[in-house]
């Protein structure tokens, strides 16, 4: 094996390494174990015991931190994108983004009950490094091998951040439950975290290589003013592909009931479901299993049904998995009284949510096939950044919208907007039409430049 071969292995695994680094904050704190920290212990509940909704107060506050991680991102992402583009700093950027992500999650320990303010504060910095890290990762994936491979490496990432989540979640519920009794114990749960995180990120940045820049921000321009050129300019050009645009809308409503999901849907099955610590576990597990399972199937499904048809089968799947959810408790007594099943509302509502958990990443993959097959391949690198923008201002207005929704509907009402949302996805994507989409950007040939 040649002396360079060893290195772009090394170099893979060290990118594949930061997945499984980065999704332990992803899992702890934001999906599984701290959001029900925060909405049931941090936010104090409401102090009348006739109200059915004691914790939407809280449950508002951490929609609004997440939503605020993602606003920043939006407005940051372009600019970090300009330098990390025009300048030999994508490592550095990675690394600094880490640590102010890694730093808020151990300062966790220090926040009380009652302490919202600085427990947002450290939410809203950990979410925002958090969610910027994934974009700056991301740029390293051209650089790591052929053309032709990039599936496969991202791939790998992909499969190894699920045991990476795994991994976490499993070090963190050895702290006990999620009750005040128990909160000297809790505190810990962002120093294992943070300590996780940073030790799992070591290979990532030990081996992984700065990329070589082979362009340079253009004379007389700042970082800002290009990024923003860039953005103006990537917008102008995606309004000439009619089919990605319509489908950028469609996509916009099912990121923005993804955003719910992944923020609410652990906080949705203890305060609505009233999970027991080791449900919430095989929960978690199982759903980790079938996401992976569902992304791999439905990629399978794509190449032979097509990209627009796999996404709105994805989208049939997460409609009929939002109004098994609303009726689970009806669900459970027919499953008990007429067919005889022995079937608590707390394991019918996991077996629903297992199930939904095969559309997790099959989703977004199919998304992301959409979004390349109509881009043209001088354009790839704008569209694939609108895509994301996109899809993390769709979060923001989510998780603000049920946030909003769930102090004047309950949480269990206001969770049908994301059935909503899907609807509105799958009505807009019927009038996309694959086959045009495809051809508009074959067809497309870039301008030429006046001389």
């Amino acid at each position: 094996m040649s002396q360079q071969v060893k290195e772009q292995k090394k170099q893979i695994f060290g990118w594949c390494m930061f997945d499984f680094a980065n999704s332990s904050y992803t899992t702890v704190i934001i999906t599984v174990i701290y959001c029900n920290i925060f909405t049931k212990l941090v936010v104090p509940p409401s102090l009348d015991p006739a109200d059915p909704h004691p914790h939407a107060w809280g449950n508002l506050l951490w929609s609004i931190a997440q939503a605020i991680g993602y606003i920043l991102v939006v407005l940051t992402a372009p600019i970090i994108g300009a330098m990390t583009d025009f300048s030999p700093t994508k490592k550095k950027a990675l690394m600094l983004t880490s640590f102010l992500c890694i730093i808020p999650t151990a300062l966790l320990y220090f926040v009380d009950p009652g302490m919202v303010w600085l427990a947002m504060i450290l939410v809203v910095i950990s979410f925002y490094s958090f969610t910027t890290t994934e974009n700056i990762v991301s740029s390293f994936l051209p650089f790591l091998g052929d053309r032709n491979d990039l599936g496969k490496i991202s791939g790998y990432a992909w499969g190894i951040g699920y045991f990476g989540g795994l991994g976490s979640v499993a070090l963190a519920q050895t702290l006990g439950a999620i009750e005040i009794e128990n909160y000297d114990s809790l505190r810990w749960v962002g120093p294992y975290t943070a300590m996780f995180f940073l030790f799992a990120a070591i290979p990532t940045f030990v081996y992984l290589r700065e990329p070589k820049v082979k362009s340079h921000l253009p004379e007389g321009q700042t970082y800002v003013g290009h990024a923003v050129n860039v953005v103006v300019k990537t917008l102008k050009d995606a309004a000439q592909f009619k089919d990605l645009m319509i489908y950028l809308i469609a996509l916009f409503f099912a990121m923005a009931s993804h955003g719910i999901v992944i923020g609410f849907a652990f906080i949705y099955g203890e305060q609505e479901i009233n999970l027991a610590q080791d449900q919430v576990t095989f929960m978690f597990i199982f759903l980790q299993i079938s996401a992976a399972l569902g992304a791999f199937a439905f990629g399978f499904i794509q190449d032979g049904y097509g990209a627009k048809k796999t996404f709105n089968l994805t989208l049939y799947l997460w409609i009929a998995t939002c109004i098994m959810i609303y009726f689970v408790k009806d669900i459970s007594h027919f499953a008990i009284n007429t067919l005889g099943f022995n079937w608590s509302t707390q394991w019918v509502f996991i077996v629903i949510a297992i199930f939904a958990g095969l559309g997790i990443g099959s989703t977004q993959s199919a998304s992301r096939a959409i979004v390349g097959l109509f881009s043209p391949e001088t354009k790839t690198g704008e569209f694939f950044g609108l895509w994301g923008l996109s899809g993390k201002v769709a979060a923001a207005i989510g998780l603000l919208a049920l946030g909003g929704l769930q102090t004047i509907f309950t949480l269990r009402n206001s969770f049908l907007i994301v059935a909503l949302f899907y609807i509105l996805s799958l009505l807009v994507n019927f009038f996309v039409d694959e086959k045009r989409g495809r051809e508009q950007a074959l067809n497309y040939k870039e301008p030429e430049i006046e001389r």
